[in-house]
């Protein structure tokens, strides 16, 4: 009878994962897109966005790829049952996120004032950059938000297969995210003179 329900449970989660692998896709199209935009406008160096990126986003991408590995520790939890050190990872795995949303923002405050670099600016290469980071702090949030949730319903009493798969979603996501900020970090070194 237990076999049957969890059998039942993962064939009424499956197009949950389909859903998310959707919207994946369709999220990388758009920073896709976003970034052949940006090349077309840019026209072979004509309209670079004429700034040095600041070394605080290199921390930050240290950060976001210290929290893949962290977000991988606790879905290899999961998989073993393993809820204590899942919850451990998973909010590991938080914190680091939170530390790359908070240095995100603070890179745009020195961006500013000191560079000068506004979105209305003329020179639309670096409103283009606006949308990257702005747009990936979006998924961040959002990313940031299904781990907490992942993170309060690991304290719930769900059945391992729906704790498994809630890791799984958070996991494809945030792994997601943080695969598109270092395509999003490489993309702009190699563009910012």
């Amino acid at each position: 009878m237990m076999a049957q329900i969890q059998q039942e449970d993962k064939l009424n989660l499956a197009p949950k994962k389909f859903n998310m692998w959707i919207f994946i896709f369709t999220s990388f199209m758009f920073f896709a897109a976003l970034t052949s935009g940006f090349i077309v406008y840019a026209g072979g160096g004509k309209h670079g966005i004429n700034f040095k990126m600041p070394q605080v986003f290199l921390y930050s991408t240290i950060i976001i790829a210290a929290s893949s590995i962290t977000m991988f520790m606790a879905s290899r939890a999961a998989k073993r049952v393993q809820i204590a050190q899942q919850r451990l990872f998973l909010s590991l795995t938080i914190g680091l996120g939170v530390a790359f949303f908070a240095i995100q923002v603070y890179a745009w405050l020195i961006l500013l004032p000191s560079m000068g670099i506004y979105f209305s600016n003329p020179n639309a290469s670096q409103s283009f950059v606006y949308v990257f980071i702005w747009m990936h702090l979006l998924h961040i949030l959002a990313g940031l938000l299904l781990l907490i949730n992942t993170l309060i319903r690991s304290y719930k009493n769900v059945a391992p297969v729906k704790n498994l798969f809630n890791m799984q979603m958070s996991s494809i996501f945030w792994h997601f995210v943080d695969i598109i900020w270092i395509y999003l970090y490489v993309f702009l070194l190699l563009n910012q003179y």
